[in-house]
This record gives C-alpha cells, structure tokens and sequence, in this order.
C-alpha cells in the first residue's frame, strides 16, 4: 500500500457540512490520501473554540461523494474533530484539514473562527492540522487559489512534519493563486461594531456591524500579505502565556 493510500484526512470546517467550502477541500485532500468528513450540520462561523457540554451530540451519515463518507453533527467544529477522532474513525487521522471557509480568518479574526478552532482542537489531539480560508465571502466564490494554498501547507506538513503545538493558518484571495507567504499574525480590532435599531413593536435590539481597523502595517502581516494579492501561512500555537512578561514579572511579589 502506497503512502498515499496510508494516510487518512479529516476534513472539517464551520460553514457547515454542505457548504461549497468544504466540498472544494475534500478535493485537495483526496490528492494526498482517503478522506472522511466530519462537520457541523448548520452554519456555525464565529463560534470559537466552544464545545457542547449541555445537550447530546447527534450524528447522520452520508455519502457527499463517491469514496467520501460525510457525517454530520449537530454541535459546533471543535466538537466535530473531538467526536470524530473518539467516537467515529475507526483510526486516528493523519491531517486535519478545516475550510475552506468562506471569509478571511487573519487578523483579529483567528479567535473567533470556528475554522481555525477545528484545526487547533486537532493539534491539541495530537494530529497535525491546517486551517484553511478564503477572503470571499459569497457562496460562488472562486476557491482555486485557496485549494492551490491548501495543497502546498498539506505537502509541506507531510514533507517537514509540524512542532507540537502548532496549526498551520492559510489564507488566500479568491482567484487564481499568485503565490503564498509565511505570515505574521495581524494585530487589528473591530470598531463601531453593533449597529442599535428598533423593532416594529418598539423593541430596540442591536446588530453586529463592525469594521476591522489594522494596527499593524508591516508587510509581512497576515492581512498585508493577503492584500497584495498573495495567499498567507501562519503558524499559530493555543498556547497563550506571554513568555516574555512572564519572565520579567515572575521574579515580582504579587
């Protein structure tokens, strides 16, 4: 048996499992090995790294193509990649691959993404996982660069392997591929985000309307690197101690 018939990907994402995202990433994987998929059942962008502890997971199997076996889950993308590797693989993945998701996840918006939280609730199993997105948001978006992206971070991982701890963030115009460039994270925030109505009984409610302000303008930033025109890669970690204040307060009294 080939390497590539070896291999086993996982293949998750949060625009939910009948989204065209996920259907033009299954094509990528099934270059490098077979493939299942395991993904929200409904549309859960935004979610985090949330889990379900409050209600049952529910599951549905079936065939998204020939040779692909998709299962849905009614729960959000990080419970899709820990269900899937203790309850529903009859072996353990050797890639996790979450997208492609329709909207850029650089920036800010990695803590938000329910994409990148599928791929890092994989590293944090143990399996090497990329997260995978695309700056257009409509559904027709044009996805061949972004494929074209996930397939080189797919071949660089099985060729150099990952540091424990780390995901791998890809992001990519829509559109033919350019090129592709490691990449900061982009420090940036939303601001002006909710927008306050009033409903036709009188009732005011507000609706998240944000915009993303960049504070960081160096070329070498996941959000300046995707406005040239060029895909970005990440290494990203779950990790959050700030090492280097904790060095220079560890020896403080508190």
């Amino acid at each position: 048996m080939s390497a590539k018939q070896e291999r086993l990907i996982l293949v998750a994402n949060d625009d939910g499992i009948f989204s065209k995202g996920i259907r033009a990433l299954v094509e990528v994987a099934e270059r490098f090995g077979r493939v299942i998929v395991v993904a929200p059942d409904r549309q859960q962008s935004a979610v985090g790294h949330s889990i379900t502890i409050s209600e049952p997971l529910r599951t549905q199997k079936f065939e998204m193509k020939e040779g692909v076996t998709a299962i849905s889950v009614n729960g959000t993308p990080a419970d899709c990649v820990k269900l899937a590797t203790d309850q529903l693989l009859k072996e353990k993945p050797d890639l996790v691959l979450s997208g492609i998701n329709h909207g850029s996840n650089a920036g800010i918006n990695i803590i938000y993404s329910g994409t990148v939280s599928a791929a890092t609730e994989g590293t944090i199993l143990g399996y090497p996982s990329i997260a995978v997105s695309c700056m257009d948001f409509a559904e027709d978006a044009d996805l061949s660069g972004a494929q074209e992206a996930a397939a080189r971070a797919v071949q660089f991982v099985f060729d150099n392997g990952l540091p424990k701890g780390i995901t791998l963030n890809v992001n990519a115009p829509a559109g033919p591929f350019k090129r592709m460039r490691w990449a900061r994270q982009g420090d940036s925030r939303y601001t002006d985000e909710y927008v306050a109505r009033v409903d036709p009984v009188n009732r005011p409610y507000y609706w998240m309307f944000g915009r993303l302000e960049v504070l960081d303008e160096a070329d070498d930033v996941d959000i300046n690197v995707l406005k040239s025109g060029y895909a970005s890669i990440t290494p990203i970690q779950y990790d959050l101690t700030a090492y280097k204040v904790f060095e220079a307060m560890s020896g403080m009294d508190v």
